[in-house]
């Protein structure tokens, strides 16, 4: 049976909604538990992926934990998931997070908006080559996968065997 071309885009669509509420969720709350793990107090939060996520830790007595577990987090935990679950979805997904996590903070990186994670890390003190090889490394492998998941949510279903096209 053949989607219509309004089916496979509406389809696309909330998966796409979908992926930047998993991405976003992840990411923070990697934040959250690399806070707490590394013995902070978290005293401000937000998940809410329709606003800017954010999570304050004070004392935060290791930052870099803190600030890289938000993007690995954000990162491994989908992967896992889409391992797990098995599905065309899933992957779509997990390659969305893997390409977002990357590419925010390869683009946080020369906004100098001191309350993203880019300016955020250096100001801990993460060497620039660290954020730079986690960003090449997840824009390398998550560009071309996300392509591809895009491509086939998007080609048109082949048509039966039995059916003229």
């Amino acid at each position: 049976m053949r989607r219509s071309r309004v089916n496979r885009l509406l389809s696309f669509a909330m998966l796409l909604v979908a992926s930047w509420v998993v991405m976003t969720f992840l990411h923070e709350l990697g934040h959250v538990i690399g806070g707490w793990l590394g013995g902070g107090t978290l005293v401000d939060c937000e998940l809410a992926p329709w606003h800017l996520p954010y999570s304050l830790h004070i004392p935060d007595p290791h930052p870099r934990w803190t600030l890289w577990a938000g993007p690995l987090f954000g990162v491994i935990t989908p992967a896992v998931a889409a391992l797990i679950i098995r599905r065309p979805w899933a992957t779509f997904i997990a390659d969305f997070c893997l390409l977002a996590n990357g590419c925010y903070l390869a683009l946080a990186w020369p906004s100098g908006d001191r309350l993203l994670d880019t300016p955020r890390m250096l100001a801990a003190g993460i060497h620039p080559l660290e954020i730079a090889a986690f960003c090449a490394i997840t824009i390398g492998i998550g560009y071309p996968r996300f392509r591809s998941d895009c491509r086939q949510r998007l080609a048109p279903d082949e048509p039966d065997e039995g059916q003229a096209s």
